[in-house]
């Protein structure tokens, strides 16, 4: 398994919907968060996209020093920038980290959001764009490698003579991961992307949407990989997991889900539409929201994109991500609130039954405290003597 955690670049909290407990979203904060999933063993993190967070490719560069071996899941936008720029940042961003990118192309669903960026592109037509986008991006990272020039001539994009001097550390290219729900974004994932993610439903309709993807993949000879989006609470007993998912909503009012599920409804994301029809009609205690066993779907009351928390003791929470990962999943892409402490609290209980290696550990250290009872033993107090004087 690929276990990533997120970097909240929009801020952090421990209730949803409440300044109580918030946490704005410093670059010391984020450099917290990455030198601790660094350490912990995370293969890498997702740094998030739009106009409330910060920009993930400044955020992504500025972890760089910061950070030995994490991997940063970039967003790359489709009609926000040109596919020659993009090959040039991220065969850059790839060389100053040493090979540690992953890319996350986002073609976008909140049209309020896309025009105050200057794009005004229906669904289909964004993926229209998004794919031919890919064509170039892609055509300019493999040719680097050869020292050759790329022409394209699309309906969206005309490359001629286009040359990337720096390739990349990685060959031919960055992985590229992508989501979307949608058929042409189906089709976009079969014919162009390594790693299709989906946001955290029931594994029986997760199920429905990698077969529809493998069967498209297998018409162009490829096979992409597969990996789901999920906030995670994890706690020792199945009770505590629960009243700690009861807390992140506590401070939520009716007005304010109402306020966010008419904005969500006004997106055309298919995907959000699914989130959307998983709450539909439900209420706000634990048999409301747990819309599968262990997937809860409360965070998706006020917060946009991935809804659904896996909500459980250790033992059930690895049953669920193994259940997907049995479907075909091996990339898990994971956060908690708050996202530093949750990094934390997933490492110690999960890794061990995941078979994920924290990293740095110092040779012989095998005490990490407290001290009390270990000081008190004969073999690691001081002399008698000394104790004496």
């Amino acid at each position: 398994m690929e276990i990533l955690w997120y970097i909240p670049t929009h801020g952090d909290s421990r209730y949803l919907g409440s300044e109580e407990g918030a946490r704005t979203a410093t670059f010391d904060y984020l450099r917290q968060i990455a030198v601790a999933t660094d350490s912990l063993g995370y293969y890498g993190v997702l740094i998030p996209t739009g106009r409330s967070c910060e920009d993930p490719w400044i955020v992504a560069a500025s972890l760089i020093e910061s950070t030995k071996t994490l991997r940063f899941l970039v967003a790359l936008r489709p009609g926000l920038v040109q596919p020659a720029l993009a090959a040039r940042m991220t065969a850059s961003l790839d060389r100053l980290s040493r090979g540690r990118l992953l890319i996350n192309l986002v073609a976008g669903g909140d049209a309020i959001e896309l025009a105050g960026d200057g794009l005004f592109l229906d669904h289909a037509d964004r993926y229209d764009v998004s794919a031919e986008f890919v064509r170039v991006w892609d055509a300019l990272l493999r040719a680097s490698h050869a020292d050759e020039s790329v022409d394209f001539h699309g309906a969206h994009f005309d490359i001629e003579k286009g040359k990337l001097l720096f390739p990349p550390v990685q060959s031919p290219r960055p992985p590229l991961y992508f989501g979307g729900s949608s058929g042409p974004a189906h089709d976009l994932a079969a014919r162009a992307v390594d790693a299709y993610l989906t946001w955290g439903e029931p594994p029986s309709a997760v199920a429905e949407k990698i077969a529809d993807v493998r069967r498209r993949a297998a018409a162009f000879g490829r096979a992409p990989r597969f990996g789901v989006r999920l906030h995670v609470i994890v706690r020792e007993t199945e009770d505590e997991a629960w009243a700690a998912a009861d807390s992140l909503i506590s401070r939520l009012d009716d007005d304010a889900i109402a306020d966010a599920q008419r904005t969500f409804a006004k997106m055309d994301s298919i995907g959000q539409q699914r989130m959307l029809e998983l709450r539909k009609g439900r209420g706000r205690t634990r048999t409301d929201l747990e819309i599968s066993p262990n997937l809860w779907a409360g965070v998706g009351l006020t917060r946009g994109g991935a809804g659904t928390a896996l909500v459980g003791d250790p033992a059930q929470v690895e049953a669920r991500l193994r259940e997907y990962a049995a479907l075909g999943v091996d990339s898990f892409i994971l956060s908690g609130y708050p996202h530093l402490e949750e990094a934390y609290r997933f490492a110690e209980l999960m890794f061990p039954r995941l078979g994920v290696e924290a990293r740095g550990t110092l040779p012989g250290q095998k005490i990490t405290g407290p001290f009390g009872s270990v000081a008190a033993k004969p073999s690691n107090s001081p002399s008698s003597s000394s104790a004496a004087a």
